[in-house]
């Protein structure tokens, strides 16, 4: 019955195929639209908890107040935020590079409208230079503004860099070596950032909310960004030399065309004859 259904109705009904072929500037587009929207939600909710502790300006005394049971949902919040990053990054990308580059931008584009839009909402910060909560995990990271806002520029230009122009035939990726240097900025970066609730955790939970830090080391901090910053360094190399060879060998075919030569031929002929 249904197999007679089918071939009666098959001269009226065609499946409907559905392409999901989408080019990468188009899937840099929706990463960057779905990371902005999500900077926006972090960013409302992070006003809406500020508000109900009374820390819209996180650097006072007391930064981080005992409410019931807010700093584990908190944690669980910001894990659950990386969580949704790798996710995109993953859905976005078609290679192992271009999930990872679109992962970086993702998050980078994130990092740096959080606070664009905490600035629009309630105006802070009102410096790059404001002291900021960053992360909670695995103990509070304290910084400047500018500091995370530095690692996120690097995090877009490298996530551009390898889902933009890196293909089959120039891969654009670093080198291990160069992700060696790049781990060692971020674990360099991660004691600058937790410094101070490192040197108070012997005191308990009760002593890392209490921290208020007074001086961001920044000359160990410029050290991590270069060291973070090598495999974004390489890959621009590699991309600036595949896009020279690229123009080397368009000369080339263009020198052997003997369309193009004749043309030149004709051109000086007809350079000398006005001249004449």
């Amino acid at each position: 019955m249904d197999r007679a259904l089918t071939e009666a109705m098959s001269p009226y009904w065609r499946p409907i195929k559905y392409s999901f072929d989408m080019s990468e500037k188009k899937r840099w587009l929706i990463v960057v639209l779905f990371a902005a929207a999500m900077a926006w939600v972090e960013s409302a909710l992070v006003v809406d908890l500020r508000t109900l502790v009374n820390r819209l300006e996180p650097y006072q005394a007391n930064p981080l107040p005992d409410v019931s049971n807010l700093g584990e949902v908190e944690l669980i919040r910001e894990f659950a935020t990386l969580i949704m990053l790798c996710a995109v990054g993953w859905l976005a990308g078609q290679t192992r590079e271009r999930r990872w580059g679109y992962t970086f931008l993702a998050f980078g584009v994130w990092d740096i409208l959080y606070y664009v839009f905490l600035k629009v909402i309630i105006d802070w910060p009102r410096s790059l230079w404001d002291w900021d909560i960053l992360f909670l995990l695995p103990l509070p990271w304290w910084g400047p503004v500018f500091a995370p806002m530095l690692i996120a520029a690097l995090m877009i230009i490298f996530g551009s860099l390898v889902t933009q122009f890196g293909d089959q035939t120039h891969r654009l990726w670093p080198s291990r070596r160069a992700w060696i240097f790049n781990l060692s900025g971020c674990v360099l970066a991660l004691l600058v950032f937790m410094s101070d609730a490192i040197r108070a955790v012997e005191g308990g939970v009760d002593a890392l909310r209490q921290v208020l830090p007074v001086w961001f080391n920044w000359p160990v901090f410029i050290i991590a960004l270069i060291l973070m910053a090598i495999p974004l360094l390489e890959i621009s190399q590699k991309f600036l030399q595949g896009a020279f060879r690229k123009e080397k060998r368009n000369l080339v075919a263009e020198k052997n065309n003997p369309g193009a030569k004749a043309f030149f031929v004709l051109l000086l002929c007809k350079l000398i004859s006005h001249n004449s």
